[in-house]
């Protein structure tokens, strides 16, 4: 075996960029384009490592990585990718890759490799392929999805917008972990929860003494992210004069400490996102329009879960597994009713909105397992026990009826012209009706009668006190 050899299971052109480096270094190349070709090239040579594509016409690099589970001694395999996904990293790196990479091949990476620093990253790579798998099926989402792979792998600027709540961040961080800085830092900042003044010295840091309270000299988030992704969340709420800092960040790659005197080079791919109509905001004079341009290179603009159909259901089931699975609980369903509360709602705070609404629905679900409409604890619903719903399915003395199915019509009782009654028993006949219309839920009982389930319940424990029922 070869130390200096290298096997490459790629077109031609993607080895081009680090072909000269390579041969300088005296390493052997060898070049495959199918398995075949492959499998003959590792009997003969045994090269120690791999560079496989992930695909090439009639051959995946799935195929390879099985293969080489009956090798004794099996070379380290890198899958290079031209449009990746999460999906795809997981799997690979679950079938024994090394590592996962997108195109092209960068130089630093293959050294980094040739040094032995590179199977540090294996366990990353399939950690951020799980952490940055976004969900949906919905059109509207495969579009954006579809963008994100495709833009990922470069160093555009990329400027994402959407309603509060609808996973922005997620989406700067799928878009870092599919492309070559994945291995470097992702550092975000949220623009509008610092005043100005604090603002640039957190992007572009400060030099000891610059300011009061400068005791030392700090690194702003930008040399932190050099070689790798910043994300400036809520860009549109920078302000006016520290846009035009940031102008000059993005034009020449350099920051300029608070306080200093000497200019910093940075490596840094920028992320922004925006809830607002960032067009308006440019119109009103509130942002700079050359800074709006300079980050709009790449538009992506997420959808409302509202507008995501069927994906409200895909998102909750993945929510509720998740809690079950934080919280040591066992599987957990919807019943119909909920499925159906789930796709009418409109969900003002969207994905964020439905992902506690489903941690809550979680740990107030019964001993059933199954989440209705009454473990999601809505703003004006009042609680109960799983063992008082209990006692109450038994206890009711209406339980057993055979009563018609709750309308919206309010529960009447009906009098002659000649009765008179106290409105105690007015009361209580209408409690009774309601009980025999809804099938004794006292849920559906309130909402009939206009009265909260505390107030139904206390009125019930009263006349059962005073042996007006049973």
């Amino acid at each position: 075996m070869s130390a200096k050899s290298i096997l490459f299971i790629t077109r031609a052109d993607l080895l081009s960029p680090v072909l000269s480096k390579l041969r300088d270094k005296g390493y052997e190349l060898l070049m495959s384009e199918s398995l075949a070709g492959a499998a003959k090239v590792l009997e003969q040579k045994s090269p120690p490592l791999v560079f496989s594509q992930a695909e090439l016409p009639g051959y995946r690099a799935e195929d390879l990585l099985d293969h080489l589970k009956d090798c004794s001694i099996a070379p380290r395999v890198i899958v290079v990718a031209e449009h990746g996904s999460a999906e795809q990293a997981k799997a690979i790196m679950e079938r024994g890759a090394a590592d996962y990479w997108l195109a092209p091949l960068i130089w630093d990476k293959v050294k980094a490799v040739l040094s032995g620093e590179s199977i540090k990253s294996a366990p990353l790579a399939r950690e951020k392929a799980r952490e940055t798998s976004i969900i949906g099926s919905h059109p509207a989402m495969k579009r954006v999805l579809a963008l994100a792979r495709q833009v990922g792998p470069s160093k555009a600027t990329i400027l994402i917008s959407g309603e509060s709540g609808t996973g922005k961040e997620m989406f700067a961080k799928y878009l870092h972990a599919n492309s070559p800085r994945s291995g470097n830092a992702f550092v975000a900042i949220n623009c509008a929860a610092l005043p100005e003044h604090l603002l640039e010295s957190e992007l572009f840091g400060h030099e000891k003494g610059s300011f009061t309270g400068a005791i030392s000299r700090k690194i702003g988030k930008f040399e932190l992210a050099d070689g790798g992704t910043i994300l400036l969340d809520e860009i549109s709420e920078m302000d006016l004069s520290l846009q035009a800092k940031l102008l000059r960040v993005l034009q020449e790659s350099e920051v300029d400490r608070v306080g200093g005197s000497e200019t910093v080079k940075v490596d840094v791919r920028v992320l922004a996102t925006t809830n607002r109509n960032i067009e308006d905001c440019v119109s009103k004079g509130e942002f700079r329009q050359d800074l709006f341009y300079r980050l709009n290179v790449i538009p992506l603009k997420l959808p409302a879960l509202r507008e995501r159909g069927d994906d409200v259901l895909l998102l909750a089931g993945h929510f509720v597994s998740s809690f079950c699975k934080q919280y040591g609980l066992g599987k957990m369903t919807f019943d119909q009713k909920a499925q159906q509360w789930l796709m009418d709602y409109d969900w003002p705070g969207n994905v964020r909105e439905l992902q506690n609404l489903m941690e809550r629905a979680v740990l107030l679900a019964g001993p059933d397992k199954i989440i209705g409409i009454r473990n999601f604890l809505l703003n004006d619903q009042d609680w109960m026990g799983h063992e008082e719903m209990e006692t109450e399915q038994c206890s009711d003395p209406v339980q057993e009826l055979d009563s018609p199915a709750p309308d919206s019509q309010a529960v009447q009782v009906e009098l002659s012209d000649d009765d008179v009654i106290p409105i105690s028993e007015m009361e209580k006949r209408m409690i009774i009706k309601g009980l025999e219309r809804t099938g004794g839920n006292r849920t559906q009982a309130s909402e009939l009668l206009g009265i909260s389930v505390r107030t139904l319940r206390n009125k019930l424990n009263e006349y059962k006190k005073e042996g007006l029922i049973l």
